[in-house]
């Protein structure tokens, strides 16, 4: 392996620690905040979350890749004055967008707690609103910084945004309930959640200023034209445009899902859940979607969240890393480090994926036993059983994405992905609204979608970046080395520990660390023997000794 390509994998590794540690730092501070808040209380922070998460993804999805690809085309032709100025644009444009969405959430907040058909989600709005203002702000930073491909301030601020939110939101959350009720509990996580995007944003500001004199001491080349900031702007646009828009997609998919998922329900019942005669029926079947959406929202979906982290660590440093390669006229090298993008993705997905789905169980009652009653937490193990599959999916998804941005393709993960979700909404209403599939449809209709997405997006890297898609290495090698995984895991769950386990949260605990630790050893021996991982793939030391043993080479 190339030191270029040591350096995709140095910093997908730091932003995928990074990432994992967020995710796992947020799904356990679910664990108090559902005690704190209940089923209602989650289901509330997820329709809120989900609007937010849309609006935020529309100011500031596209804008922080263009810095990155643009900046790193610039340094790449020894040219840091211009992405200096690409930097200030985008930081101006930024400001603006983020203030106007933050203005548009607060004005607005009656308006969307209306379409969600739950007025108790207004003050929630309002509590999360600055977080637009302040992450599109830091999103200049980090874009600016990955350019330079410089990923650990991305890393540290992501890490001070969880670490805030625990500190800080779940305090809020407590005093919310105590005040206001389940609604007032969530509305105070989400200004938790502001507070803590205004100190990571102080963190990129900071770490911006000390690394000044850093970005200076690059080579200027006297000759180079600086193109005008119009110019700069347009280029800007025609790069973000259409990667906001396909970044806009999963959003909406899941805002969509926030409308539609709990009136499917509530609209044709849930089988086997019959409120018939009571005075208030309606009430009660409202509060039983609710519960449901908020298990596979804030419970289910956080937990998937966990090990896609590594897959938006691959993507964000896929884009410089291709666009360098591409501006240096290295076709060769292009076509490397996509297919080793691949292999990072497929060698995470697959493991992820069997993993989580043969351990649904026992992680659910090892997290929320107590917080949920055994038959609500075995509705989010079939759910998380399904949905775990999605993880190797989007880990591929995001990974072409990523490939295909970089190649200045960026429209055609916007059109996949377009297609994906509208395949995904149709399911919906085939499978949620059926009564006797209801919140079980949901993973199905995910799976879908990111096949769709997946399939022509891998045909697009092979023929946009002469990457020969090696069957064996992406696909054969590592699931087979996850299938040995699995099938060693389950046994040891099924026939050591036993369903017997569930009754203590602290022998499941146990249970579960076990299997995980021995799916560790058996997947990194199995990748090892099956040639899924490398040794050149590792850092040089350990490498080495790996090298030691005959079947590694």
């Amino acid at each position: 392996m190339t030191s270029k390509q040591k350096s995709l994998v140095g910093g997908v590794s730091i932003l995928a620690v990074a990432g994992i540690i967020c995710k796992l730092v947020g799904v356990l501070y679910r664990i108090p905040l559902a005690n704190t808040v209940g089923g209602v209380g989650l289901g509330v922070y997820s329709k809120v979350f989900q609007s937010y998460n849309l609006l935020l993804t529309i100011s500031s999805a596209g804008i922080p890749v263009a810095i990155s690809r643009t900046v790193s085309f610039y340094t790449t032709r020894n040219d840091p004055r211009t992405a200096k100025r690409v930097f200030r644009i985008a930081l101006l444009f930024l400001g603006v967008l983020g203030f106007i969405t933050t203005v548009l959430m607060i004005a607005g907040s009656s308006v969307l707690s209306g379409w969600v058909k739950s007025p108790e989600t207004k003050a929630g709005y309002i509590a999360i609103a600055p977080s637009l203002l302040l992450v599109c702000l830091m999103s200049a930073f980090r874009g600016y910084m990955q350019g330079h491909r410089k990923m650990v301030p991305t890393a540290i601020s992501q890490l001070i945004e969880q670490v805030g939110k625990l500190a800080v939101a779940l305090p809020l959350a407590v005093i919310g309930t105590n005040r206001g009720g389940p609604a007032y509990g969530a509305a105070g996580m989400l200004l938790g959640t502001s507070a803590a995007e205004a100190v990571a944003l102080a963190y990129m500001v900071f770490t911006h200023y000390r690394s000044r004199s850093e970005f200076a001491s690059i080579e200027q080349d006297p000759g180079a034209e600086t193109p005008s900031g119009g110019k700069l702007g347009k280029d800007l646009l025609a790069i973000a445009v259409p990667i906001t828009i396909g970044a806009c997609i999963v959003p909406l998919a899941g805002w969509i899902d926030s409308l539609m998922v709990t009136q499917l329900m509530e609209s044709n019942g849930i089988a086997g859940v019959s409120f018939a005669g009571m005075e208030d029926a309606a009430e009660l079947l409202h509060q039983e979607a609710m519960t449901r959406y908020g298990l596979y929202s804030s419970v289910v979906l956080s937990l998937i969240n966990v090990p896609t982290a590594i897959a938006m660590a691959v993507s964000t440093n896929l884009v410089p890393d291709i666009t360098s390669g591409i501006a240096r006229g290295d076709r060769e090298y292009v076509a490397k480090e996509s297919l080793t993008g691949l292999r990072i993705a497929a060698v995470v997905g697959f493991p992820c994926s069997v993993g989580m789905s043969v351990l649904a169980r026992p992680i659910l009652y090892m997290l929320y036993l107590g917080k949920y009653t055994p038959a609500q937490l075995d509705i989010a193990a079939q759910v998380l059983e399904l949905s775990a599959l999605t993880i190797i999916l989007f880990t591929m998804v995001q990974a072409t994405s990523g490939i295909l941005q970089g190649c200045g393709k960026q429209r055609i993960p916007m059109y996949t992905l377009a297609a994906g979700v509208i395949c995904k909404i149709g399911l919906n209403f085939l499978l949620i609204g059926d009564p006797d599939i209801n919140i079980h449809g949901a993973p199905v209709a995910s799976l879908v979608c990111y096949s769709v997405s997946m399939i022509p997006n891998l045909y697009f890297v092979k023929k946009y970046t002469g990457c020969r898609l090696d069957i064996s290495a992406i696909v054969l090698r590592p699931l087979a080395a996850a299938a040995v995984m699995g099938g060693i895991v389950y046994a040891l769950w099924r026939f050591v520990f036993t369903e017997s386990a569930l009754d203590s949260r602290l022998i499941t605990a146990v249970a579960v660390v076990v299997c995980l630790i021995a799916g560790i050893l058996v997947f990194g021996v199995c990748a090892f023997a099956f040639r899924a991982v490398r040794a050149d793939d590792l850092p040089g030391r350990l490498a080495g000794k790996l090298k030691k043993i005959k079947f590694i080479s």
